[in-house]
This record gives structure tokens, sequence and C-alpha cells, in this order.
């Protein structure tokens, strides 16, 4: 996200309280947008189908519908993310603009086949009607084209067209939904029906974006796999990321608080709905960290660098080290203090407003909203040391905390089905705790040694790593130029 943090820097040093909440609502809008609308989505038509009369079971299938197609897009492209953000990065760098959307089109390629391959089993066997697994299978498919957009839409500086493309969407696919259910009937099909459309509406638009800012000879469009041989641990990353993020909510579809809507569809309200409204306290951290820790950050991070490749002193060397470290250890501090604010804030006046919500809060579930509060809050902390841990290129010791937080979170979830269900909630909060004393002790151990690890640890000859990235992106490339 560093490149439309530039943009964002200039909304900062703006002045005022109107432009300070411009800048965050446009960061907010630019890092967390789809999983966002997402949410709103989700909200949106289940609060429609209560409204104009949709039948208690048909609106659990519908969320249930939604949150299946979020999480299985979410982890098939979590392997492919990272790896893709770091290709377009590299190529932004060496100014190879016309390499970046083929690169598009190739994991696209790759990842709807695949995708479409392992959901639409699922679908055939889950019970539903043959329009609705139709319909679901369409918004899967979007919701993965959406997710791999994101990580090319985040080298634009265009904050101010990708927010105008969500509003689009979300006003598209509410008039939807009204329009069918006033003049037709309300039904899982015209809901459905205006969630794809909302989200058919998104993905046209990041085309019309990135199609403004970049050529696409349609060429080399799988060259970017052979990154994924030389930067194998992003996938890790990203997969574990999201494994450790959202396993104790699929877990939970199982447990005693959970049921059966209908042929392989699980739901368990509730415990699902106090982890959504918990989870949305992850956006402070999520926006400060654009906002604050990237922006202020990357000018020192970008200095030291730079003194390494350039002329720099020892002496200048030492110092840019130091004034790094200093902005970086206060960046930190201060992101990790608005999100004990925000918690704080949430766990006591959000709790008092969610119980004025439609939304049958009782005591299990106010228990679970607390301890979730809590949990997606340490982990909001750990996440952002994990990033700077990616930004000094310690892939390997991210890889390692990321891997750390999907086993322990998925494991105890899984254990703590044999426990009474008031304490099921205490899983992911633990493993979020041990992921963040991880991040700390890895972040901490590199910064201590941070010119060791930029000079003495790097190979004395670079050599290319050829695996099964380079092989793949071969037969790829060969038959792209056939056909």
């Amino acid at each position: 996200m560093a490149g439309i943090g530039f943009e964002l820097k200039k909304l900062f040093r703006s002045t005022g309280v109107f432009a300070i909440l411009k800048a965050y609502g446009y960061t907010g809008m630019v890092t967390a947008g789809p999983m966002l609308l997402g949410v709103i989505f989700l909200l949106s038509v289940s609060y429609l189908g209560r409204y104009f009369g949709l039948v208690k079971t048909d609106q659990d299938l519908l969320v249930s519908m939604i949150t299946y197609a979020l999480l299985a897009s979410l982890l098939l492209t979590s392997l492919f993310s990272m790896g893709t953000t770091r290709y377009v990065a590299d190529m932004l760098y060496q100014e190879l603009d016309d390499r970046i959307l083929p690169s598009l089109d190739g994991v696209i390629c790759i990842t709807v086949p695949l995708g479409g391959l392992l959901y639409g089993i699922f679908l055939l066997f889950s019970g539903l009607p043959l329009g609705l697994g139709i319909l679901n299978f369409l918004f899967f498919t979007e919701l993965v084209v959406v997710w791999m957009q994101m990580n090319y839409l985040s080298a634009l500086k265009d904050y101010k067209g990708i927010m105008f493309g969500y509003v689009i969407a979300i006003i598209f696919s509410i008039t939807i939904a009204i329009t069918l259910c006033t003049l037709i009937e309300v039904s899982l099909i015209s809901l459905m029906i205006s969630v794809t459309s909302g989200y058919g509406i998104m993905v046209v638009f990041h085309y019309y974006l990135l199609y403004r800012y970049f050529d696409n000879p349609k060429k080399k469009s799988f060259e970017f796999l052979k990154w994924f041989d030389e930067y194998g641990e992003l996938c890790v990353i990203g997969f574990c990321m999201n494994m450790g993020l959202f396993s104790h909510l699929v877990i939970g579809w199982f447990s005693n608080v959970g049921y059966q809507i209908r042929g392989l569809f699980y739901s368990a309200p509730q415990y699902d709905v106090p982890a959504l409204y918990a989870f949305i306290t992850i956006l402070i951290t999520t926006i400060n960290f654009v906002a604050s820790v990237e922006v202020n950050f990357y000018p020192k991070y970008r200095r030291y660098y730079d003194l390494f490749n350039g002329k720099g002193s020892i002496t200048e060397i030492r110092k840019a080290e130091e004034e790094m470290l200093t902005v970086l250890d206060h960046e930190i501090t201060y992101t990790a203090r608005k999100q004990f604010y925000g918690t704080a804030l949430m766990l006591s006046f959000g709790l008092l407003i969610l119980n004025r919500l439609p939304l049958g809060f009782d005591s299990l579930m106010e228990g679970y909203f607390r301890i979730l509060c809590v949990g997606y809050g340490v982990y909001a902390i750990a996440n952002v040391m994990m990033m700077i841990l990616m930004y000094f290129a310690d892939y390997e010791g991210a890889k390692n905390t990321a891997v750390i937080f999907a086993v322990l979170s998925t494991t105890l979830s899984l254990l703590s089905l044999f426990i009474n269900v008031k304490f099921y909630g205490f899983a992911f909060c633990l493993g979020s705790m041990i992921y963040y004393l991880a991040c700390f002790k890895r972040l901490r151990y590199f910064t201590q040694r941070l010119p060791y690890h930029i000079l003495s640890k790097q190979p004395m000859v670079y050599v290319r790593k050829d695996g099964l990235g380079v092989k793949v992106s071969k037969k790829m490339t060969n038959m792209e130029e056939r056909f």
C-alpha cells in the first residue's frame, strides 16, 4: 500500500478536523474496502430480507451462502496475493509497467478455474437448488477476481476513484434488492442477484481504473509465477494468516452453538454475529497502519537503505538506523494505543449499542463479543509487527510467526469443542496473544542485528531459484504464445 500511501500523505498534511476525517475515510475504504463491503452487503441483505418478510431459515441460508463464498475465496487467493503484490512492486521499481496487467490476467486464469472447480464440487453436493447454486458460484468467482484486483489497485494513486467504485457498488446492489423485492417478491434468488450485481459492478469498475493507468500488451501473463520460487514464504504467510483468522469461525459452526441450515451449509449465529462486530474493530489498526506507520516510517526506511546502496558513511548509516527505529517504535506504540482505546470503547459503549439493535444479543453472545474484541485487538497489533518484518525482507521470520498463529488458533479452537461453550472464544484470543509474543520477539531480535541481516546474511553470488514456478511459467507461456 506504499504507492497509495504517498497520495494519502498529502491529505494528512492538511489541517482541520474535516480534512483529517476525510483522510482517514479514504484510507479505510482503500485498505479495507472489499472486506468492509462484504460486511456491509451481509448486513444490508440480511436487513432487507427481514424487512420484506423473508422466512428465518432463508435468512440464515442467505448469510451462510455469502459467508461461505467470502471465506473460500479469501483462502484461495491468499496463496497468490502476497506473491503477486511482490511481483507488482518489483515491476514498478524496474519501470516495467507493461507487465503488470498481464500478470493479473495470468493469476485470474489460474485462480478462477482452480477455485471454480473446488467450489463447484462443493456446491454440487451442498443441497442448494440449481438457481441458487449458480448465483453462489458466480458470486464466488467475482470475489476471487476482486481480491486479486486489490493487489494491483494498491499501486494506483486514485483513491477517490477506488472509493467511488465502492459507493456505486453498494448503491447499485441495494437498489436492485429493493426493486426486485418490491416489484416481484422477496426471495433468496432476488437478494443473491443484488449481491452478485453489486460485486459485478465493482469488478468492471476496478478494471476500468487499472486500464486507465496501465497498458496490457497481453504478453508474459505467467511470468509472475517465477517469483513464487524466490518468495515462496509469501504463499505460506498469506494462507496461514487467513487460516488462523477464520478457522475458529468454521470450527464454531460444528460446535454446540452451531447447527445445520441446509445440506452442507452450517451456521452458528450466537458466535458468528459477535465475531463479525468484533472483527470490525481491527479496522482501527488496519487504517492506522497505512495512515501512520507507512506514511511516517517509510521515508526513514527508504533513506536508511539508500545509504547502504549509495555513498553513506558509517556515521550516517548508524544515525539513520537510530532515527528509523525510533520512528518505528513510536508508530507501533501509537498504533497499539489507538487499538487499545478502540477496543475499550467497543467493550463499553459498543456493547450497549449492540444490545439495543435487533440482533438478539444474550449473555453468551456478550461474552463472546468481549473476548473476541480482545483477541482481534491483540491480533491486529501483532499483524502490524509481522508486516514490518516483511518490510525488512525477513520472510522466514514472518512465515514462522504466521504458521504459529494458524496452528495455535486452529488447534486450540478444535480442543475447545470439548469444553463448555462459553469458553469457546478464548481459543482464538490465546492464539492471538502467542502470535503477538512471537512477532514481538522476532522483530526485536531482527532490528537489534539489522546491519548483520542486511549485509552479512546476503549470499556472495546471487543465484535465482529454478523450481516449480519457473517450470509452470515456461509451459503456460508457451501455451499463451500458441493460442
